[in-house]
């Protein structure tokens, strides 16, 4: 659509400013043909009075796709009509109105347009968005302020002459105030005021204009990430490859240890005793299989988060726990599991008789699965050294990202491989016997804690509703597993029950459809503190400006670390007292759903998982505390000198 405007008039872009509306183009199409959305050109500040407007003058002409119906022959002709309605101002505005209808002739072979259509596509290019070659964030400043800063090659006195942000959603910045800009070597900063809708802490799409040394004005497409806490502390910078993987290597390594992995601790435990008196080579397979089961979680699990964030998506550690979906889905598996454990069904039983080759492969199979499983269960732990290999490497080039993740699966999956590289120790445990039966039966009950577990976040996260769904789909999956166990018997002629299994499993899959969408206000995860304020930015940065130490506690109902750190340590009264004899302000986040000014605040730390604890002295610059507490590591944060 193209539009030529009489002098000092203007019209509108897609967020027109205080005042006007984005032209608005609804086409009548044949069959088969569709028309994109306008690739908006970038636009001018107009400034009247108290009013500024984001939008062109003069000419301007708005690109938008046509794609043809496959089944046009040459000699056909091709009929659009478009009904525009849009805005046009000068002192006064005149809204305005049109149909249009254009027939374009199909031909065999291309033909070149007129020079006039073809120098107003040009000066059209010249306005496209290009791709923002630097890195951009943005942070409060204080008193209604907020800080764009851009890092960069090629930034400097010489190569800006002004530069002007252009938000995409209304009300973010105060259209009209002055956006006052510096330049230094590799750094552009420009300082705006908050508009009517500015959420600090939340990522905001729009357009830098910068108008080069030879007057040449170039638009950008930035998506801004915020830096919730740049005013309150400096963020910390990402670490050198050689740290983040010893970082990583060490926090998969003590990943072990955490609360998380107890429940796979425990089917590793049964598979290590099942080991006992087996061959070399089995055992030795095992602990490879193991290991591969835990690097393929790992290796999808960061292209997972690479490829959520390449999309604009603000995510972390553990992020999947924060989907009533994906925490039903791991519910009804570790009850599964549980019930496999217990002796109601076996997983290829029926392989039993098919001699040693495929039982072997089975227990392969078995090895792998629970590699994977390890690090399903894992993500809602962040042991420590993880948050910052895991923050940096998030931030880094993708290869980076992939041998961290490589390197913490390696140290996850580091004890039960040494178990498989080195047989002697696996033949140190008892021989095999009734014992080992007992011992699996015994460790379906972490299992069933699990399920138990991860109801209660669901109910964190979609409320009674969900609940409902999670039972329901329990009380299928116990009765699935009685009939696959009854048809592995051979009970009701073998084939009835298997059959009305797969039906259950059908079922099961259809009760997934109608589980709730988390609901919009949700408890707050851990122990209740009456004292605790509930995280926002806004607040962190008055009570900063008013010389008070906070303490900011990040948590979720799906960390397992994070409960078990409220219920030992921040409530216990040696904590509870030492905040109130030092004035600390007790700040809580609540990451059980996904909350972008939560992940900003992370991202500011460059970490992405939990549990994540800062403590802010009054006037001093903020300490990291490790993810595991003791009531010393907090009191004597608090104790520290103001």
């Amino acid at each position: 659509m193209r539009q030529r405007l009489a002098p000092h008039w203007h019209t509108y872009w897609k967020n027109p400013g205080d005042a006007g509306s984005p032209p608005h183009v609804d086409f009548t199409l044949p069959q088969g043909a569709t028309v994109g959305e306008i690739a908006w050109p970038g636009p001018d500040r107009f400034i009247i009075g108290p009013v500024a407007s984001y939008g062109y003058e003069n000419e301007i002409v708005f690109p938008m796709t046509l794609t043809v119906p496959r089944d046009l022959q040459p000699g056909d002709r091709l009929a659009i009509e478009a009904k525009a309605d849009w805005v046009v101002c000068e002192k006064e505005c005149i809204p305005e109105e049109g149909t249009f209808r254009l027939e374009l002739p199909v031909a065999a072979a291309a033909q070149p347009a007129a020079a006039e259509v073809l120098a107003a596509f040009e000066t059209a290019d010249t306005r496209q968005p290009q791709v923002m070659p630097w890195q951009v964030s943005l942070s409060p400043a204080g008193n209604g302020g907020l800080q764009l800063r851009v890092d960069g090659e090629g930034l400097s006195a010489q190569t800006v002459r002004s530069a002007l942000y252009f938000p995409e959603d209304w009300g973010v910045v105060d259209h009209v105030a002055e956006q006052e800009w510096k330049v230094e070597e590799g750094v552009l900063t420009l300082m705006l005021r908050e508009g009517q809708n500015a959420v600090p802490t939340a990522a905001s799409a729009g357009l830098l204009a910068v108008t080069d040394g030879g007057g040449t004005r170039r638009w950008f497409a930035l998506d801004v990430q915020p830096a919730a806490t740049a005013a309150a502390g400096s963020v910390p910078a990402a670490l050198p490859l050689w740290q983040m993987a010893l970082f990583a290597f060490l926090g998969g390594l003590i990943l072990n240890l955490m609360p998380c992995v107890f429940p796979v601790l425990a089917i590793k435990a049964a598979a290590v005793a099942g080991m006992s008196g087996s061959d070399r080579r089995a055992v030795r397979l095992s602990g490879l299989f193991y290991t591969l089961g835990v690097l393929t979680a790992f290796l999808a699990l960061a292209l997972a988060l690479l490829a959520v964030r390449a999309g604009g998506t603000a995510v972390g550690w553990g992020f999947q726990f924060q989907s009533p979906l994906f925490v039903t889905a791991m519910c009804w598996l570790m009850l599964a599991i549980g019930l496999n454990l217990s002796g109601v069904f076996e997983i290829g039983a029926s392989l039993a008789g098919r001699g040693q080759h495929l039982a072997t492969r089975q227990g392969h199979a078995g090895s792998f699965f629970t590699g994977l499983l390890a690090v399903v269960v894992a993500t809602p732990c962040t042991a420590p050294f993880m948050g910052a290999a895991i923050g940096s490497a998030l931030a880094a080039p993708a290869l980076y990202s992939l041998v961290v993740f490589i390197l913490m699966g390696l140290g996850l999956a580091l004890p039960f491989l040494l178990l498989g590289l080195f047989p002697a120790l696996a033949q140190r445990l008892p021989r095999p016997g009734v014992w080992m039966l007992r011992l699996r039966q015994a460790m379906a009950f972490p299992m069933y804690a699990t399920a138990a577990w991860l109801l209660w976040v669901l109910v964190q996260q979609a409320g009674e509703p969900g609940l409902r769904v999670a039972l329901a789909g329990a009380v299928l999956v116990g009765l699935v597993a009685w009939l696959a166990g009854l048809g592995q018997h051979g009970g009701w002629r073998a084939w009835w029950p298997r059959g009305l299994a797969l039906a259950g499993l059908v079922v099961l899959l259809g009760l997934t459809l109608v589980l709730p969408a988390q609901q919009a206000e949700v408890a707050s995860a851990g122990v209740k503190a009456a004292d605790a304020e509930p995280y926002s930015a806004e607040r962190l940065a008055a009570l900063r400006a008013e010389g008070k130490p906070v303490f900011v506690n990040m948590t979720a109902a799906w960390c397992i670390t994070c409960l078990v750190n409220e219920r030992t340590t921040l409530s216990s009264g040696v904590v509870q007292q030492a905040m109130k004899e030092h004035g600390v302000v007790y700040m809580k986040g609540d990451w059980t759903n996904r909350d972008p000014a939560i992940t900003a605040f992370l991202h500011s730390f460059q970490r992405d998982g939990l549990p994540f604890y800062a403590f802010y002295p009054a006037g001093a610059e903020p300490l990291v505390l490790p993810p595991v507490l003791t009531q010393s590591i907090v009191t004597d944060a608090f104790a520290q000198p103001q």
